[in-house]
């Protein structure tokens, strides 16, 4: 693990009561509607910060210069001393409680060559440029960079479980209901030990890919202080480290019954009454790939590959790639089998989005997939290797604005 450091972190000084109505999720979750809600939900909301709102050259100034103006009136302050930050998040799905813990910690931003800080997925030039925009002009993270790392004796998990035991210093819920409690961890000796158990593992990036490619360009530019970044660490094997399936919605497609004949040699298929059945269907399967494919009037067809589907991928294929569902979708049923184009295909987070796509038309086929395991994750990462965009949905995602890191050059 790279060097790990406290350090003052920058918080809203507002009750509980009002956190809710100022932080938000990562910007890349945020969606123009959403974007518009937070920004109009409390003046001081992160989202201000964190996007660029107007969508052009002023946004950016405009995103430095609030982030200054917030900070001078004292709507933001710094932390009077160096600290750690654990985060716990309580949370719902389907039916089952979570709970999740993490450290917030000054990190440097490592090349993957060094083998310390681990990628799964490659960067797009757009989102590179924008971050790094942002960045510039603000001059502080406001979303860590969210990193997972073994934990085999559990002794982090032990030291955290100690940690909560105590009273927090914020806690508030989201919109997703996602309950997080925040404790600022300034005792040296605790430091010492969180610290000295980071910097004996590898990490591995779950999420903000693209944070982190922002912080090696600022390095490159500034030196190595620029590398310093923000980031959150938490344990592999954590209960409440879950991935959630990453849907697709094909805007063109054949219909159902010219699918069947293409894929009935390779699948066993079978037909289900609508998207919540398929789901559970597609969830429960254990072929070595599975996926549904529904339409508009709720029929849905179940794909499980029988053993000749693997020759469908690429016989130079890594076998870490090879084990994913979401690698075998792409490369040997979407484009070869039934002629979906990369350019047909967006992406979506929930069934009720999926099934949102269909009745408005927006989708030909909802294509639901099962989620990828964090061990596949980590196989792709060690190979340094990457997976198909959207193959990971880590839930809940981080808060924005909770502790902002300021740069350290």
């Amino acid at each position: 693990m790279p060097e790990i450091r406290p350090f003052a972190g920058v918080r809203y000084r507002l009750t509980d009561a009002e956190l809710g109505r100022v932080l938000a999720p990562p910007y890349d979750v945020i969606t123009p509607a959403y974007a518009q809600e937070l920004a109009g939900r409390d003046a001081r909301n992160v989202v201000r910060l964190i996007l660029n709102l107007s969508g052009d050259e002023a946004g950016y100034v405009t995103a430095g210069a609030t982030f200054r103006a917030w900070s001078e009136d004292g709507t933001l302050a710094a932390d009077d001393q160096p600290a750690l930050y654990l985060l716990e998040q309580a949370f719902d799905v389907d039916g089952a409680l979570f709970l999740r813990r993490g450290l917030i910690a000054r990190f440097r931003a490592e090349e993957p060559e060094r083998g310390m800080i681990l990628p799964h997925e490659q960067t797009r030039k757009a989102a590179r440029e924008d971050r790094y925009r942002m960045l510039s002009t603000t001059r502080a993270n406001f979303s860590p960079i969210f990193l997972m790392f073994p934990d085999v004796e559990a002794r982090f998990a032990a030291c955290a479980a100690r940690i909560a035991s105590g009273p927090p210093t914020a806690c508030y819920a989201d919109d997703g209901d996602v309950r997080h409690r925040l404790w600022r961890v300034s005792e040296p000796a605790i430091i010492g030990k969180l610290t000295a158990q980071l910097r004996a593992v590898r990490a591995y990036i779950a999420d903000g890919h693209h944070r982190h490619a922002t912080a090696l360009r600022r390095r490159d530019e500034v030196g190595a202080d620029g590398a310093w970044t923000l980031g959150y660490f938490t344990p592999i094997d954590d209960p409440g480290l879950l991935v959630l399936p990453y849907h697709r919605i094909l805007k063109t497609a054949p219909d159902l019954a010219v699918v069947r004949g293409r894929l009935a040699v390779d699948f066993e298929l079978t037909n289900t009454e609508n998207v919540d059945a398929l789901a559970r269907a597609v969830a429960a399967s254990r072929a070595a790939y599975a996926f549904g494919l529904c339409a508009a009037s709720g029929e849905g067809l179940l794909a499980e590959a029988r053993p000749r589907a693997a020759a469908l991928l690429p016989r130079d294929a890594a076998p870490c790639l090879r084990a994913l569902d979401t690698f075998f979708l792409h490369s040997g049923v979407l484009s070869p089998l039934l002629g979906v184009t990369d350019e047909a295909i967006d992406y979506v987070h929930s069934l009720g989005e999926a099934r949102q796509a269909l009745a408005t038309g927006q989708a030909a086929l909802a294509l639901l997939l099962r989620a990828t395991p964090v061990r596949q994750i980590v196989d792709v990462a060690d190979a340094r290797e990457s997976m198909p965009a959207k193959s990971t949905f880590f839930h809940p995602k981080l808060p924005s604005g909770l502790v902002i890191h300021p740069l350290v050059a």
